[in-house]
């Protein structure tokens, strides 16, 4: 690991721990030459499997357009980061478990719907109503109700 203070190829672990999610591993380390210390943190590198648009289109899985989908569904909503966190932790597990090096865009969408009915309710109606392309007012009356719910308590 090169040094970020004075670039010397050759530093020493001091310490080595489990971080906070228990799948990564931090280390101090101590640069051989300046002496100053800095922390890196070591994970698996996990591949995820390509996903297949709905025009054809191949591209690789982006957890961040993951989560900027679910953050926007979430907009405004009480639900925790942890617990949003948690579920696109699911559903990369889940993703990697199928062992498929391709995965269409619909069963990625249905995980995030799975997870957002989880977690809550209206952000689940927010982006089902992008995702299945709601055209009017109805079907939001009739996925409120596949919810089990009326609209008045939601």
């Amino acid at each position: 690991m090169r040094c970020p203070f004075c670039s010397e190829p050759d530093t020493r672990v001091i310490d080595s721990r489990l971080a906070e999610d228990g799948e990564r591993v931090r280390r101090r380390r101590e640069c051989t030459a300046c002496q100053e210390r800095f922390t890196t943190y070591e994970a698996a590198e996990l591949s995820l499997p390509r996903v297949i648009k709905s025009d054809g289109r191949r591209e690789p899985f982006i957890d961040d357009k993951l989560r900027a989908g679910m953050q926007r569904a979430l907009e405004k909503r009480p639900v925790a980061l942890e617990h949003v966190e948690a579920s696109i932790a699911d559903i990369k597990r889940h993703l990697r478990a199928l062992g498929e090096r391709e995965v269409r865009s619909r069963l990625v969408g249905d995980l995030v719907m799975a997870a957002l009915r989880r977690l809550d309710a209206v952000a689940y109606v927010r982006f089902a109503s992008v995702y299945r392309r709601f055209e009017d007012v109805q079907a939001f009356v009739e996925e409120i109700e596949r919810l089990g719910g009326t609209p008045e308590s939601l």
